[in-house]
């Protein structure tokens, strides 16, 4: 039998905000999968339904009738509906949790644990895995001139004894096995101090982008206001992430990526020779490696992450 989470007075630990779009089951399973596993900390669980028209929103709380449900007129955003979450959120500590992922053990215990003896940190996330227990390299590096030309000559990287390369690149050099300092972490798992969002601009997260990006760029100006940012290797979430494997949406997806990414770009480079240097090497490369990942699905219908 479940058993429900622990009410307590205020201020609460935690709110864990669930954005909803066409995912009831998917949620409901990542709902069902956080009341199984937090123990011995305070929280509440907020869903924001996006304007759902395949769902009807009001059957999360016929399910779970003690989360609080955030019926969003209109589908805003990924982002506009964390923030629409994060106003009715109570806790001390603000958890994005997305809706197809879900616990296989109590991670946030020893995350906030980690939190609160080190104040400095920013934004924190755990080791998150596709559902067969491989890992998603979301560790990362801010994209730089530098990293761009080491990614290129790999052999001298590979060169380098594992802890160095990881620690200087993380991404696809990493393997999530310790603990460390990054750039920035995915927002499928985000969690920050409610109290970080209080110090940005309007008192809430960017919400310039509609989906992709936006956790690089909140992370970003969580460093800028002097926060560091943390993957924590000794607990792990699920995350499906599924993905087309259809080439015309692979490039749609991609081009969305790109221009997010080129703008994050500029708001930390300007628009300068670096900027422009740096946006010609990310352009060459990530257009070559998407030919390529369509060459070996229409040769081996094989998909390549």
């Amino acid at each position: 039998m479940q058993k429900p989470f622990i009410l307590q007075a205020l201020p609460m630990d935690l709110s864990i905000v669930i954005i909803n779009y066409n995912t009831f089951q998917l949620t409901c399973a990542c709902i069902e999968s956080v009341l199984q596993y937090v123990r011995n900390i305070s929280y509440e669980i907020i869903v924001v339904d996006n304007a759902s028209p395949k769902d009807n929103a009001n059957e999360f709380l016929v399910r779970f009738p003690q989360i609080k449900l955030v019926k969003n007129p209109e589908n805003n955003g990924f982002a506009k509906g964390n923030n629409l979450g994060i106003r009715h959120a109570a806790g001390k500590y603000i958890l994005l949790l997305n809706s197809d992922a879900y616990l296989i053990e109590d991670c946030l215990l020893p995350a906030i644990d980690f939190m609160q003896h080190h104040r400095e940190v920013g934004a924190l996330s755990v080791k998150i895995l596709y559902p067969d227990g491989r890992f998603q390299k979301t560790a990362r590096r801010f994209r730089s001139l530098r990293n761009e030309l080491l990614d290129l000559a790999r052999p001298l990287l590979l060169m380098m004894p594992y802890s160095k390369r990881a620690t200087l690149m993380l991404n696809q050099y990493f393997r999530g096995d310790f603990d460390t300092e990054v750039d920035w972490v995915s927002g499928a798992f985000m969690l920050f101090p409610k109290k970080v969002v209080e110090q940005l601009p309007e008192q809430k997260l960017d919400e310039r982008f509609f989906m992709y990006g936006e956790d690089e760029l909140w992370c970003y100006q969580f460093k800028k206001l002097g926060y560091k940012n943390y993957f924590l290797s000794t607990t792990s979430v699920v995350h499906i992430a599924n993905a087309s494997t259809e080439p015309a949406k692979q490039l749609q997806l991609l081009k969305t990526m790109i221009a997010h990414e080129l703008e994050i770009m500029q708001e930390m480079h300007g628009r300068g020779l670096y900027y422009h240097t740096l946006k010609s090497l990310f352009l060459t490369k990530e257009y070559g490696r998407y030919w390529v990942k369509v060459l070996v699905w229409k040769v081996a219908r094989k998909k390549v992450r």
